[in-house]
C-alpha cells in the first residue's frame, strides 16, 4: 500500500482529538491533578452531601490537587484546592516494614 502524502480528514481528526487528550493528561499529571491520584470515585464527594455528581467529578480534575509525601513507614495524601491552597482532605496510611 503506497503512502499518498496526505491524511484523510476522519485520520487528521482522531490524530488531532488522540494528540489533545495524551497532552490533557500530561497537564493534569504534571499539575498534580486529584483525579489521577488514584481515589475510588465515591471518594470524590468534595462538596459532602452524600451523593457523587458530575460537578464532584470535575471539580476533582480541573479543582483539586493531590500531593503525596511519605516519612518512614507513614505515606500521607493531602487533598488541597489549586486556587486557595486550603487542605480539604489528609489521608495517610503507615505500613510494616518487612522483617529482614
Amino acid at each position: 500500500m503506497a503512502f499518498r502524502g496526505h491524511l484523510s480528514r476522519r485520520r487528521l481528526a482522531v490524530l488531532l482529538t488522540l494528540a489533545v487528550l495524551l497532552v490533557t493528561l500530561a497537564w493534569l499529571q504534571a499539575t498534580g491533578s486529584a483525579a489521577l491520584s488514584g481515589m475510588s470515585a465515591q471518594e470524590m464527594d468534595w462538596d459532602e452531601d452524600g451523593t457523587l455528581s458530575r460537578s464532584d467529578i470535575l471539580r476533582s480534575v480541573f479543582s483539586v490537587v493531590a500531593e503525596r509525601r511519605t516519612e518512614g513507614t507513614r505515606s500521607c495524601v493531602e487533598y488541597r484546592w489549586r486556587r486557595s491552597g486550603e487542605v480539604i482532605r489528609l489521608e495517610c496510611r503507615t505500613t510494616l516494614a518487612d522483617p529482614q
